[in-house]
């Protein structure tokens, strides 16, 4: 066996067992382990992504080498190992660009404990990447959901501490329905394994066979981890969990976090149940209406918020739905269009948040939109990473939310039933998206008399001093934003690839 076909094991284990020696290291060498562990999944995700490509095949790692169906198993393609290398991209990143206001926002007592926080995070999300065993990925998902928790409850004041409780109630009401979902897909098929349990789902829709808990399966897993991602109406605990926890957190609870559920939803509709049954269920008309109307009402509450934070969290909400809906049209176009949106928006909303400090920090800590005027000249890279993130989420040519609006549109055309609903709640929402992005980005370009300000309000205006590390986080997502829509074909090309080697 080839040495790089344990790669998906090592990640994963390197990730996770970083937790505990984090957890015994003051917080700069904590910091310091966490980054180099997220550095090294990341390379060995690039090698391992360029050994499947130059192979043309997916393989299965067998964990403790103990056959189907005894055995755990870790399953790589192109897809997956594309997808650790991204998340592990923009994880770092996201640390990277937090770590100066981790120490206003964090008491240092607690820095270890955030980063072993993180290095749980990240192996639960590589996890639901590889995993083939769909009781371990329930394990992982709870992981995920512990470890999401305690990064948004980690500065310890009340509005934290409450969006905590409230992602844990929504999130525990998502894990029961998932766990009862597999209980009884594992009672039908006798089988965890989701090559496996692929293979008795057929059979069993072949023999019209327990059709009706065979459908209540397939919704309860499906809705479950709607929930978990925030999708429309279930979003009620997304803006204070993004809008008051650690910008790093923020950053990675909006990236990642919602991708990890959402690909392993793709893994189940591909791996575990089969896309021509899945599409045949009634459920993926329910993901394709909640959808399109998270698209809208996601930017409807984005618009009316006076808090710059919150409303890049409900932007979270619409760009949810824009992935639900390319789900929601049951075709490969539509599939291949929505990864690509989780790719996109992943890389965007991080620019967004981390960028967002940098503003609000010049205006005198307020994240309202009076005091944000002028802001942009005040910190001139966190106003252009922000502009560049606005842009992209609009979907302005040369930005990756171009590219993404384009395929959803192109997959639209292809449907015969959904064309119209399509394109014309994506022509909505893309409105939507400039009324209040691009009315931000005015805002903080719009100029201020700084003397008329100090004597009107009785301060010194604060001008932040550059932070280095700072501006270079901000400039690789503005360059991985940029890289997504110029190389776009390619991507599209690799996604293609892996949905194929899915199926």
């Amino acid at each position: 066996m080839e040495l790089v076909r344990n790669f998906p094991f090592f990640s994963i284990m390197l990730a996770m067992f970083s937790g505990p020696v984090c957890s015994v290291l003051p917080g700069k060498a904590a910091r310091v382990v966490n980054a180099i562990v997220i550095s090294i999944v990341a390379i060995l995700s690039a090698v391992l992504l360029a050994f499947l490509m130059a192979s043309g095949e997916s393989f299965v790692f067998m964990m403790g080498h103990f056959p189907a169906p005894w055995g755990n198993e870790i399953r790589a393609g192109v897809l997956e190992a594309g997808m650790a290398l991204f998340f592990s991209i923009v994880m770092l990143l996201s640390v990277l660009g937090g770590i100066k206001k981790l120490f206003d926002e964090v008491v240092v007592s607690k820095h270890n404990l955030y980063y072993v926080l993180v290095g749980l995070m990240l192996s639960s999300l590589l996890a639901l990447v590889y995993t083939n065993d769909l009781f371990t990925a329930y394990v992982f998902v709870e992981i995920n959901t512990i470890s999401a928790c305690g990064l948004i409850m980690i500065r310890e004041n009340g509005r934290t501490i409450e969006a905590a409780v409230r992602y844990m109630i929504m999130s525990l009401i998502g894990s029961a329905m998932i766990l009862l979902g597999i209980c009884v897909l594992y009672d039908l098929t006798g089988h965890l394994l989701m090559s496996n349990i692929k293979e008795q789902v057929a059979l069993l829709v072949a023999d019209g066979s327990y059709p009706e808990p065979l459908l209540c399966t397939i919704a309860l897993m499906s809705v479950g981890l709607a929930i978990k991602c925030a999708l429309f109406p279930f979003h009620a605990w997304l803006p204070d969990a993004y809008g008051y926890s650690t910008v790093s957190s923020a950053a990675i609870l909006s990236s990642l976090v919602s991708k990890g559920y959402i690909f392993l939803l793709i893994k189940i509709i591909y791996r575990v149940i089969g896309f021509e049954i899945y599409r045949g269920s009634g459920v993926i008309d329910v993901l394709f209406i909640f959808g399109l109307a998270g698209m809208i009402f996601g930017s409807v509450s984005a618009i009316r918020e006076n808090d710059v934070r919150r409303m890049i969290a409900y932007s979270s909400v619409a760009q949810i739905g824009y992935i639900f809906m390319g789900i929601g049209m049951g075709t490969q176009f539509g599939m291949v269009a929505a990864i690509f949106h989780m790719l996109s928006h992943a890389s965007t909303k991080s620019l967004l948040f981390i960028s967002a400090i940098g503003l609000t920090d010049v205006s005198d800590g307020s994240r309202k939109f009076g005091p944000l005027t002028g802001s942009g000249y005040r910190n001139r890279i966190a106003g252009l990473a922000f502009a560049v993130g606005s842009l992209s989420m609009v979907g302005v040519p040369l930005f990756s939310g171009f590219i993404s609006k384009l395929l959803f549109a192109e997959a639209a055309v292809t449907l015969t039933g959904r064309m119209l609903p399509v394109l014309i709640v994506l022509g909505i929402s893309t409105i939507l998206n400039a009324i209040y992005f691009m009315k931000t980005v005015i805002r903080i370009y719009t100029p201020v008399d700084e003397v008329n300000r100090v004597k009107k309000e009785g301060y010194e205006p604060v001008h932040m001093r550059q932070v280095p590390l700072y501006g270079v986080v901000l400039c690789a997502f503005v360059i991985l934003n940029v890289f997504l829509g110029v190389m776009s074909d390619s991507i599209v090309n690799l996604i293609r690839i892996g949905l194929d080697m899915f199926a």
